[in-house]
């Protein structure tokens, strides 16, 4: 007899151990029979323990559970490893301070494609694997896109049976947890690591030193050694990532920071000076502790540039020692980048080019020329970001303290690349000020990142064709001229396998039945066979029931985790993603806003002729980002409001999802019905999520920014609800608004005098609105040009009403988004970069 779960989620006991105890105890980490694996979870149970005796809920199940899955994993990849050092190919190492992993068991089960067995052998215990993988908490090793896209690339890197790493540091905090209160956001540090990640397995013997501070010696021979400071220990963190349904698994290595036994003063903490006696090794933990730690004092500005470093740093020691540790006989440093291909994922890892050619200079005493050449055709850079806060600037005081014999090299590029511009390049000497790597303003001299990476890498690319053109007509538009082919574009993709096949599991049995093949999940332009389905009654039928069990599970959802009862019968309107002024989650409210007046200016009759919405908005505010806090907060205000109202909650309901991630997309996103991805023009480098809800059948209502233009190009412009300024009106548009010639859309002031009105509380959104007019009226305010695109936006949101009603066109276009979806595979991304940036293959494991 099956024992009873209670529906508690495991807070209380759970009558599994009685079952748990008649299943045999016996080891077989490579079990695809249910009974086998029964028996190698209740084997982890008893013989991996890391709770006491005799306890097996559901925390325990899960961990057990986990663990039987990794036996399979490693098995994988010390094969992996195996053949990657037999056969020595060129190998890639992406290096990025996010990866934005989400729960693994869910999906390493499906890529080894043992889901059913799992299931099966659960059930033998009285449980169900959903409620196992509901006790796995998401790492909390990112925070946003550049995360998670890094995870999908590794997904596909797997998958497509490269030789690669990923390198990233174990944040032991993450950025925040996210709690939602009357007052707003408030944020709480991640308790992923308050246990133990069942994934990761600890190198003991992968260990590098990293110094800090110091000083920088001159030998005899006049070469210079980097001494002094302070030594911490870079220790390894491996976690599996296993490719899709092939033997390839590769690894995701992290850092974690730490001081040795030697570190500790014994003899001052027996004189009771407890504090200094560990200072090493509390500034070691510290390194690690925080994702984006707060840098507006000269403190956080050295954790954080002692994190970019300390990833760097390691990373490096590490692919040198792989390097060396793979030849044999005779050698020369000229084959390093013949097997070794570094990509810098955003600035954060620029640090990088400095400590390749540190290293390479001061320990393996090359040549300043040598070491340029290896370190150039080594490194490449993925720019994500044309916004100006984001281009990384460091202070160069800061640099000098922590960095001395780095920001020599660095002095040194800059110099001779000054020199080259200044001798070879005469039509640039006006330029030449804001190309230097080094800004000298005697005020505020800083180093700019991203000219180090243009300067350094031998590839540089965007990540959607619009931004890669505005990088190379604007943004990095002098460097094109001296190095034409050096920019390319990679537009960002998403890895089917999470992003539909595992957690939208009803429509992608529909999909495989209506193209008659599960090929798809790895060759995603077989999508484009559904669209001779599109107008089948029979598709469209299957396509609304697979759409309502989503939503049906979302709003269970919602209730959870919010109190709040949402319709699955209304339209589903969701924007999730980071809190920012030019991402307009504040554009998104005020639409609400004045939806809410009309309808309640409406009569009864009148409101029943209106389409119902609930519309969702998630995502964190950085803490010190003041106006993106209040945008959550004016959510939830409206939020508490409109949902209170009985007028209105019938047709209009406003929920704020709290702690936006990785799972909670995986349930936001197959259930939404329309997404909103409404950025100003040219702001957004590419966004991915835009195409996670594209590829789940959502509808996106949006501007012509990022990756946007190239889904509506794919899924076909009238599956579009097109809004907005173009990226080349935006200059005219602001130019004209610094000269006083905008006149705002009537129902834009409205919105904002309804806010001001005080129906949606006390709290003083004046700050808020300001931003919106300036100081001094229209003339200075709303850079990202709310006011402006605020009459199309009503316009297309209309147009969103009008054709929801018409349930067979909406679910004709649901079908044609999901059928365009097939060049945003991370799949196709990877295998771009391989060819044409990195210069590796295949390398299968037989």
């Amino acid at each position: 007899m099956a024992a009873k779960v209670e529906a508690n989620g495991g807070s209380g006991k759970v009558g599994v151990s009685a079952v748990s105890a008649k299943i045999p105890a016996v080891a077989h980490p490579l079990a695809e029979k249910p009974d086998e694996i029964a028996s190698n979870i209740t084997y982890h149970a008893q013989f991996s323990p890391h709770f006491s005796p005799f306890k097996f809920e559901l925390e325990q199940a899960y961990y057990a559970t986990a663990e039987s899955v990794r036996d399979r994993l490693i098995r994988q990849w010390n094969e992996t490893y195996a053949h990657f050092h037999k056969v020595d190919p060129k190998q890639t190492y992406y290096l990025s301070m996010e990866f934005l992993q989400g729960r693994a068991l869910t999906n390493a089960i499906g890529n080894l494609n043992i889901q059913d067995a799992y299931a099966n052998a659960l059930r033998k215990f009285g449980l169900e694997l959903e409620e196992i993988t509901e006790q796995e908490k998401d790492a909390a090793l990112g925070n946003g896109g550049l995360g998670r896209l890094a995870s999908c690339f590794l997904d596909s890197m797997a998958t497509l049976n490269l030789p690669a790493w990923g390198y990233g540091l174990r944040y032991r905090y993450g950025l925040f947890k996210q709690r939602i209160t009357r007052e707003g956001q408030e944020e709480v540090a991640e308790d992923w690591l308050e246990k133990f990640s069942p994934w990761e397995v600890v190198r003991h013997d992968i260990l590098y030193p990293i110094r800090f501070f110091g000083h920088v010696e001159v030998n005899l021979n006049g070469r210079r050694k980097w001494v002094g400071g302070e030594v911490v220990q870079a220790l390894a963190y491996d976690v599996p990532i296993p490719g899709y349904q092939t033997k390839n698994t590769i690894s995701l290595r992290l850092w974690e920071a730490k001081a040795s036994a030697e570190d500790f003063n014994l003899f001052l903490f027996n004189d009771g000076q407890h504090d200094a006696a560990s200072v090493l090794h509390s500034r070691a933990q510290q390194i690690c502790a925080v994702l984006y730690p707060g840098d507006t004092t000269e403190g956080g500005k050295l954790l954080r540039l002692k994190q970019q470093f300390f990833l760097c740093s390691a990373s490096l020691q590490d692919i040198i020692s792989r390097f060396k540790a793979r030849r044999q006989g005779p050698w020369n440093w000229s084959e390093f980048p013949t097997k070794v291909a570094v990509q810098l994922n955003d600035t954060h890892p620029t640090l990088v080019i400095p400590e390749l050619m540190r290293l390479l200079m001061d320990d393996e005493e090359l040549g300043w020329e040598e070491a340029w050449d290896v370190t150039s055709r080594t490194v490449a850079y993925t720019n994500h970001t044309v916004l100006p806060e984001a281009l990384e600037k460091w202070s160069q005081p800061v640099m000098w303290k922590l960095l001395p014999r780095h920001m020599e090299i660095i002095q040194e590029i800059d110099k001779r690349f000054t020199t080259v511009i200044s001798t070879t390049r005469l039509d640039l000497e006006s330029e030449l000020a804001n190309m230097r790597i080094l800004d000298d303003n005697p005020q505020k001299p800083v180093v700019r990142m991203a000219n180090l990476c243009v300067v350094s890498s031998h590839a540089v690319n965007g990540v959607a064709q619009l931004h890669s053109d505005i990088l190379k007509s604007e943004l990095f538009a002098n460097y094109v001229s001296i190095w034409p082919t050096k920019f390319q574009n990679k537009t960002n993709g998403i890895t089917p396998r999470r992003w539909i096949q595992f957690c939208n599991p009803e429509l992608s049995r529909i999909i495989t039945k209506w193209l008659k093949t599960d090929k798809w999940v790895t060759n995603l332009d077989l999508l484009t066979g559904l669209r001779q389905f599109a107008d089948n009654e029979d598709l469209q039928k299957e396509w609304l029931s697979a759409k309502m069990a989503s939503k049906r599970r979302l709003a269970r959802y919602v209730l959870q985790v919010t109190g709040e009862s949402i319709d699955p019968d209304s339209l589903f309107d969701i924007q999730v993603k980071r809190i920012h002024e030019y991402k307009r989650q504040l554009l998104n409210i005020l639409g609400v806003i004045y939806r809410y007046k009309k309808l309640k200016e409406m009569s009864p009759e009148e409101r029943k002729k209106s389409t119902p919405r609930t519309v969702m908005i998630g995502g964190k505010a950085f803490a010190t980002y003041t106006n993106a806090i209040r945008i959550v907060r004016l959510v939830n205000d409206v939020g508490a409001v409109v949902n209170s109202d009985p007028e209105v909650n019938s047709f209009l309901k406003v929920v704020f999802v709290p702690n936006y991630n990785v799972s909670v997309a995986e349930v936001l996103i197959p259930g939404s019905e329309l997404s909103q991805h409404i950025s100003t023009a040219g702001m957004e480098a590419s966004g991915t999520s835009n195409m996670k809800f594209a590829l789940n059948g959502c509808l996106i209502i949006g501007t012509l920014d990022g990756a946007n233009v190239e889904i509506r190009e794919e899924i076909g412009e009238e599956n579009f609800f097109l809004f907005g300024a173009t990226a080349e009106d935006v200059p005219r548009l602001r130019k004209e608004r610094e000269n006083g010639l905008f006149k705002p859309d009537p129902r834009f002031e409205e919105a904002k005098k309804f806010i001001r009105s005080g129906v949606f509380g006390s709290y003083d959104y004046s700050p808020l609105l300001e931003s919106l007019e300036g100081n001094s009226g229209y003339g200075r305010g709303d850079y990202f040009l709310l006011g402006h695109d605020f009459p199309s936006y009503m316009d297309a949101q209309a147009k969103v009403d009008e054709v929801y009603r018409d349930r067979k066109k909406w679910l004709k276009m649901s079908i044609l988004s999901t059928a365009g979806s097939g060049k945003f595979s991370s799949d196709r991304t990877i295998a771009q970069y391989a060819k044409e940036i990195w210069n590796i293959e295949e390398c299968r494991v037989p």
